[in-house]
Order: structure tokens, then sequence, then C-alpha cells
């Protein structure tokens, strides 16, 4: 992934707790037939290898995991916040009208060797921590103990386990940090008001990026 120095995020645990507040990722494989693509809602176990491993399973209709054999290269990617970012926030709009649009993201990339597990009590497990990943906050979380144990049994039967122990990571946020100080403001407020498009994500993430550097103007 191309990352300019300002968008670089260099902290491994900015990375990861992007990876954690938005588990759906897109996972690319190389396999023999061409490259694969599957999005999958992964957990990130901090448990096992140094930075962690993702988990996750597939259906075991999915032939993706009968080509991963003992590891195949992947990189999964997570996607955060994003919004459109238009020039009409700009104060230099007014000033000298030399402005265009753009786009704010925030992305982390984990690449690992991926394999298959087909292990009954690894997937259960595995299984246990997607749940309460998702479930853990709520008033009343739901357990896989709430439905029949045959029930999940049987589905448990029909997915494959997927385990992408971490090698590397990459993490990038665009937020408008090459913008002018005076149009940087000028986004938050303009995002603030863009309720229509969600933008508040994106708004507290161009505010955290001012923060970091003291609001200092860019050179």
């Amino acid at each position: 992934m191309y990352i300019r120095k300002q968008h670089q995020l260099p902290d491994p645990e900015r990375v990861l707790a992007l990876v954690q507040a938005h588990p759906l990722g897109a996972w690319v494989c190389q396999t023999e037939g061409g490259l694969v693509a599957n999005h999958l809602p992964f957990f990130l176990d901090r448990g096992q290898g140094e930075q962690g491993t993702l988990v996750g399973h597939v259906s075991r209709a999915n032939p993706v995991w009968r080509r991963l054999g003992s590891g195949v290269p992947s990189v999964v990617m997570f996607r955060g916040p994003q919004a459109y970012i238009t020039p009409s926030w700009y104060p230099g709009k007014v000033a000298h009208g030399k402005v265009v649009p753009t786009w704010n993201y925030a992305v982390a990339h984990v690449h690992g060797q991926a394999r298959a597990v087909d292990d009954p009590a690894w997937l259960m497990a595995m299984l246990q921590q997607l749940t309460h990943a998702q479930e853990g906050a709520r008033p009343q979380p739901w357990q896989l103990g709430d439905a029949p144990a045959d029930y999940i049994a049987q589905l448990a039967r029909g997915i494959v386990g997927i385990a992408i122990p971490v090698e590397r990571l990459e993490g990038k946020l665009k937020a408008s940090q090459e913008e002018d100080l005076a149009d940087r403001h000028g986004t938050v407020q303009g995002l603030h008001s863009d309720a229509l498009h969600g933008s508040l994500a994106m708004a507290q993430l161009v505010q955290q990026a001012l923060d970091d550097e003291g609001a200092s103007p860019q050179t």
C-alpha cells in the first residue's frame, strides 16, 4: 500500500485498534488459481503470536480453504471511517480558489500466512471469541450456549477455520494532513454538519490529527 509520510500510522497498537474496531476484513490470498478474495469478520487473538493472530471461518463449501496448504501469503484489509471532503468547506476556496475535492479514510492491512483449521475444539473456541467480541458489551449478550448444543454442532460441521498470524502491519490515516491549517479546521466543521453522510467519525479523526500535531501549520 502506498503511504505518504504524513498519512502513516507507525504505532502498531493504533493499527491493531482499527482492526478490532472494524472487524469485517477483505481477505485476499494468492493461490495456484490466482488471487482469491473473501469478506470475513475476524477476531484478533492477541494471545497467539507476537502481534496476534486473525481468526475466522469460511463455509466448508468455499473452496479457498482447500487451497491454503500449510500457509498461503495473504493480506486482510480493514477499512475504518471514510468520507468525501468537499472544497466548499475550505476557507481557501474563497481566499484563492486553489482547492479541489478529496477523500479521507483510515485503513489497516494485515499480512500473514493463512492456514485452514479443521479441528472441532479450535472451531468452538473461535466461535466463542467471535461471539463475545460482538455481544459482550450488549445489555443481554447472546452466547453459544443459548442455542441447542446439537444445533450449534451441526452448524459448526459446515465451516472451516481460518488462522492468519500477523507478520506485518500497515496503517494509513488520510485525514486532511496535507491541507492548509485553516482548511483542515474547515473540514472538521463541515464534517460535523454533514450528518447525512455519517461523517462524525471522520471529523473526530481529522481533529485528532490536528491535536497530535499541536494544530501547527503545514509546511
